[in-house]
């Protein structure tokens, strides 16, 4: 048995130009020449990157957009190479990386097959043997005599796979272009790997799709920044990915908070229990919203009503009048319990008297905030908006 591994990555590093001015003619270059003006800088996009990948695993690669994964990739398919460190692919490598290349729009189904195949280094004759199952299997049968810029991206990408899976390689390296695909026809492609995977065959797979990385990969590795984060399974990287991606729609929807705040007709602050103030929670966390406005401005506005919003669908509302709580010094804070499923939610609050046809201010452009996704059998076993007080009997059990 072979034990060398597939792919070995070491220290590996990529940067490119950014340049900071265009020149539109030589006059500007000289100029910019003799000043000692540097029109460019370098953006680091991998920094140290260290793996291996072993033969006949299904190895995943997770990342953020920006995180340089695409990067990575090409680096391994010898379509970059690297500033420094080492890309060591041990066996064949077949790489179906982005959508549309490779592909002529102007040739039709049958001449892009045939092209392809050729690209893939099989004849003629090799290719038409193949020719019925590419068609069968990316089912365009009634469309190889069309023009390839007639077909949607679904049905081009559907025929790019179901060329490049004939390839006489030992590694096919997938992005995350099959998520064009329909739902049925994922499926048959999953199906595909678990056949490759039984021939020992690597594949090395790019998803933003945590449920498929947990479902078919053996291991996995997260690249965030252009470094590596960790290399481990798949349900401790897909974790982590969702903890960047809770992180990050958090800080921007603090940010997006802050720049609101001067265009409402009151306050509305989210805070947590500590009264600071903040965008990300966990589940079953305490979330204080604290409503406050110009008494001056609004003398008759004696109680306050808030309202949670995922999207369009109404979530969760409350309000001082509902519930006979009195209002202080036009402040009023809600207190709630945060047992919702993950995602991002928004604030809606109004100002209203002693009836509630009364209203004199309403704040629909309220702050958001993010529940994530949390570890452990209670933010996990569930699916929906909030979790119910709920018990299964075993039916051995019921009576």
């Amino acid at each position: 048995m072979n034990t060398e591994p597939a792919v070995v990555v070491k220290e590996l590093s990529k940067s490119f130009k950014l340049p900071h001015e265009r020149h539109n003619g030589l006059k500007s270059l000289l100029i910019n020449f003799y000043k000692h003006k540097k029109g460019y800088e370098h953006q680091h996009v991998l920094r140290d990157i260290n793996f291996e990948i072993k033969r006949g695993e299904f190895f995943g690669i997770v990342g953020r957009n920006g995180s340089g994964k695409s990067t990575l990739l090409k680096l391994l398919a010898g379509i970059y190479a690297p500033d420094h460190g080492l890309v060591q692919v041990n066996v064949s490598l077949t790489p179906f990386i982005e959508l549309g290349v490779g592909v002529i729009p102007e040739l039709t189904g049958s001449e892009n097959i045939f092209l392809n195949g050729a690209l893939l280094g099989f004849n003629r004759k090799d290719i038409a043997g193949m020719y019925h199952d590419i068609v069968s299997f990316a089912e365009l049968s009634r469309f190889m005599d069309q023009k390839l810029k007639n077909y949607s991206s679904g049905m081009q990408v559907r025929l790019a796979f179901s060329i490049a899976i004939r390839a006489r390689s030992d590694i096919l390296l997938i992005d995350e272009v099959l998520a064009v695909g329909d739902t049925a026809f994922q499926q048959k492609c999953f199906d595909y790997f678990d056949r490759l995977k039984e021939e020992g065959r690597t594949i090395i797979f790019v998803s933003h799709d945590m449920e498929a990385v947990k479902r078919y990969c053996d291991r996995c590795v997260l690249v965030d920044s252009g470094e590596l984060k960790k290399v481990g399974k798949p349900s401790e990287i897909a974790e982590m990915y969702r903890r960047l991606n809770d992180t990050s729609i958090a800080k921007d929807a603090k940010e997006q908070n802050a720049k609101d705040a001067d265009t409402r007709q009151f306050e509305i602050d989210i805070l947590d229990e500590a009264n600071k103030p903040t965008a990300l929670f966990k589940y079953g966390e305490t979330m204080r919203v604290k409503v406050a406005w110009d008494a001056e401005k609004f003398p008759r506005a004696i109680n306050a009503g808030i309202a949670v919003f995922k999207g369009s669908e109404f979530v969760f509302g409350a309000n001082t009048l509902n519930e006979d709580s009195a209002v202080k010094e036009a402040t009023a804070t809600l207190n709630v319990s945060l047992n919702l499923g993950p995602g991002k939610y928004k604030i809606v609050a109004g100002l209203v008297g002693k009836r509630k046809d009364q209203t004199y201010a309403f704040e629909a452009n309220g702050p958001h905030f993010v529940v994530g996704e949390q570890p452990g059998k209670r933010a996990s076993n569930w699916e929906g908006l909030t979790l119910l007080p709920h018990s299964w009997n075993n039916r051995d059990n019921v009576k």
